[in-house]
């Protein structure tokens, strides 16, 4: 049995306990592996070949599997979804140095994915710390960019945030991007839990934050549900993936990589461009972030942006109310394309 037999059969394995209906939208999707820039990446697909082309792009704890909603959708819809497991995630290989990886490659990953598979533009969707790839690829390569439609992080210039000195040391972020502290922390805890509790972390409207004698997995209390619209089955395919990945390179980046800085003469994206936030989203809450967008300061940045709000949307608005995102990410391609 190769490497991928044994990938897929695990990915098959998560989710084989899936409802009938779940079940057949899921069977849809292929799965194949491309090699770009000395890496085996995984990718799932779905739509024909000939159909205007969406790569939808991750963030954290999340795989392409975050996307399983959007990628029927936009298929059912006449286009073709393609959602990479960034390297180190997922059934992707991991970077070769992880001391060395940076968001700069996932922008690499990202062309040299579309190159390999014949796609001359894309539509480009991405969530929470997936934007960033996403607005540097629109950036340094606009004409290969029909769209962007972001969730959660809006584009603003790239550099050292100023809420990792703004916010107390007891900060997610700022625990994550110690070195070690993360890793001893999930390390108590299987990787299944470890993705339950983030989940549930991520999903309320206040921003984690731990006492000082107190680490972040310590937060949640075993007892506390998964969100209602998170099953067992989905917590199932995350874990499983996680398990074969590690968390070493998904701290790196994002977490690990956010003061990198990038040769960016314009920072102004001028191609089309969604926001969509949710109302409940923690990441309001982050130092200015909310008037930055309410204001329209954002808009400084992105020349031909618009903006929706989902008024009890939290941190994972495409999991928690496919059919609404659904309905605006299906309007911006039809408007867009």
């Amino acid at each position: 049995m190769t490497h991928a037999d044994v990938d897929f059969f695990l990915l098959k394995f998560a989710i084989e306990d899936f409802s009938k209906e779940i079940e057949a939208k899921m069977d849809q999707i292929v799965h194949k592996f491309v090699e770009v820039n000395g890496l085996k990446l995984h990718l799932a697909e779905i739509g024909s070949e000939s159909s205007p082309a969406v790569v939808f792009l991750h963030g954290f704890p999340e795989i392409w599997y975050s996307w399983r909603h959007q990628m029927i959708a936009v298929a059912n819809a006449g286009f073709r979804a393609i959602a990479p497991d960034s390297r180190g995630y997922g059934l992707s290989d991991p970077p070769p140095v992880t001391e060395n990886f940076g968001f700069d490659d996932l922008v690499e990953d990202l062309l040299a994915i579309v190159d390999s598979l014949g796609i001359d533009k894309i539509s480009i969707i991405a969530k929470d710390t997936g934007t960033r790839p996403a607005y540097l690829f629109a950036l340094r390569h606009p004409r290969r960019v029909t769209g962007v439609v972001s969730l959660g992080i809006p584009h603003t210039p790239f550099g050292p945030p100023n809420f990792l000195k703004e916010l107390p040391e007891g900060f997610y972020i700022n625990r994550w991007r110690e070195p070690g502290r993360a890793e001893a922390d999930f390390g108590r805890l299987d990787a299944k839990t470890v993705v339950r509790n983030i989940y549930i972390l991520f999903s309320r409207s206040e921003i984690p934050i731990a006492s000082e004698n107190q680490e972040i997995m310590d937060i949640v209390e075993p007892s506390t549900p998964l969100p209602f619209w998170f099953t067992e089955e989905d917590l199932s395919v995350y874990g499983t993936l996680y398990e074969k990945s590690g968390f070493l390179n998904p701290l790196k980046v994002p977490y690990r990589s956010m003061n990198e800085e990038y040769n960016i003469v314009d920072p102004v994206i001028k191609n089309p461009m969604l926001l969509i936030m949710g109302e409940k989203d923690y990441f309001l809450k982050f130092p200015g972030v909310e008037d930055l967008i309410k204001s329209g300061i954002v808009k400084q940045f992105a020349s031909n942006l618009e903006i929706e709000w989902l008024p009890e949307g939290s941190h994972f608005v495409q999991e928690q109310f496919p059919d609404q995102v659904n309905s605006l990410i299906l309007a911006f391609l039809h408007k867009h394309s």
